[in-house]
């Protein structure tokens, strides 16, 4: 079964705004050593051709690998990993076939 989109998509953006609002630039260069981990992690498991339904599904098999990704490259960021695995999606969902900056492009 299909993992909705519009679920994925407010977990993502969630992620998103956790990151955004982290203001110490030593936690923020922490957080975005994680991403950039989890993104590679993702292009290796998802490629760099997908939709943003394909993502969504991926999402919906489960993300205990990405935040085992965020433990193994920062530890102390534990606590945050579900949080920060939410951001890497919301990151390489820009990469999606489909997507335009928050818009689906009409097929």
């Amino acid at each position: 079964m299909p993992y909705p989109l519009a679920n994925a998509l407010y977990q993502w953006e969630e992620g998103a705004r956790a990151l955004n609002s982290i203001d110490d630039p030593k936690l923020r260069r922490l957080a975005d050593r994680v991403i950039s981990a989890i993104r590679l992690e993702l292009r290796r498991r998802v490629g760099p051709t997908f939709t943003a339904e394909e993502l969504a599904d991926f999402y919906g098999q489960g993300t205990d690998w990405a935040q085992q990704i965020a433990i193994d490259v920062a530890p102390a960021a534990a606590d945050d990993a579900h949080t920060l695995a939410d951001a890497a999606f919301w990151s390489y969902l820009r990469g999606a076939g489909n997507f335009a900056g928050g818009r689906t492009l009409a097929q």
